[in-house]
């Protein structure tokens, strides 16, 4: 597997949970922090993201939105204040039970796709941890070609049931996430792991090691993987991985041992082998030093989070059913309205 797959799995829980949302009337939601990644997509209408303690973002048409640290955020169709989005609130499911069906008639109605990832954060690979609070991708013409069709798609199916649904949704919500997460990666070429995977070296060395962690390793070994000097591969990967080739194979075995535990029931010999161990004490000794926990304690309380992600089930999220007070609302100007279908005021 390359480094941004690898990344990703070793995070990875469950199923994602999905909705398509639409609403006409005034409208305010908040989700408190949780351990996974939000997202959002707007198919229609636009309306604002306020994370807690951040500015207001502007959404129209076309705009992707990830958290890929499941901030607490308010989600609007004004930048509400979000110490008032938390007064007086019902659960997420009667939002969606108490919102109006769409009609043609609706002037503001906003239309999204919204979901989460639940994630397994006690060892986040860099990459992951190095995402910001919020990935905002907004709509422009020709760009990000990939996760404009896995947009589409996945609105086309939540349009109807249609046969193979249920296989086919959380497949792409899953190509949703890796899509948003290499748009990140162009956009964001000044980010470490953007430029790490950018020099040939560096990139190199990584794809030897995580296609393969229970190979016998050198530096020598590696060097000559990455078509380089040993003295230049100690150098280029250290300063850009923020750790030597040896120690950061070290640590990826642990974390990946960490997953076969977690998604598999494989004995820790058999684990030990898979992740270039030579036994289980060594990898127990290992595993301990990384953790703070042996792997059979590891294991039980990944069980315990595991049972505890309701696969289809909305964390709570709420809003207000009584009008705004008009002096609670931020008022935004009229160019920082994102129009419907064209760049937003961030462009």
């Amino acid at each position: 597997m390359d480094v941004v797959s690898d990344a990703i799995s070793a995070v990875h829980l469950g199923r994602p949970w999905f909705h398509r949302l639409r609403t006409s009337r005034s409208w305010c939601a908040r989700l408190d922090p949780y351990d996974g990644a939000g997202f959002y997509v707007v198919l229609k209408g636009h309306c604002w993201l306020l994370t807690d303690g951040g500015a207001p973002i502007p959404l129209g048409v076309g705009d992707a939105v990830l958290l890929p640290h499941g901030t607490g955020h308010v989600i609007a169709d004004f930048p509400v204040d979000a110490a008032v989005a938390k007064k007086k609130a019902v659960t997420f499911e009667q939002w969606l039970v108490e919102t109006e069906p769409r009609t043609q008639h609706d002037r503001y109605e906003t239309e999204m796709l919204c979901g989460k990832y639940w994630l397994d954060c006690s060892r986040m690979h860099p990459l992951m941890a190095e995402l910001p609070e919020v990935v905002h991708l907004p709509s422009r013409v020709g760009s990000h070609l990939e996760l404009r069709a896995a947009i589409d798609l996945l609105a086309g199916e939540l349009d109807e049931i249609r046969p193979g649904s249920c296989v086919a949704l959380p497949s792409l919500l899953d190509l949703l996430l890796v899509y948003m997460i290499r748009a990140w990666m162009t956009e964001a070429p000044s980010g470490a792991w953007p430029r790490v995977l950018g020099d040939p070296v560096a990139a190199a060395a990584l794809r030897a090691l995580h296609s393969d962690p229970a190979a016998p390793w050198s530096n020598d070994r590696l060097a000559a993987e990455a078509g380089v000097s040993r003295p230049t591969l100690a150098r280029r990967f250290t300063t850009l991985v923020g750790r030597p080739p040896m120690a950061y194979l070290t640590w990826w075995r642990v974390i990946r041992a960490a997953t076969l535990l977690r998604d598999t029931p494989d004995t820790l010999a058999t684990i030990a082998g898979r992740v270039g161990y030579g036994s289980p004490y060594a990898l127990s000794h290992a595993f301990q030093r990384e953790f703070g926990t042996t792997p059979g304690r590891y294991r039980a309380q990944a069980a315990r989070r595991s049972a505890d992600v309701p696969p289809g089930i909305a964390q709570t999220m709420v809003r207000f059913t009584e009008d705004i007070p008009t002096d609670k609302l931020a008022k935004p100007s009229a160019a920082a309205v994102p129009a419907v279908g064209g760049p937003t005021a961030a462009e």
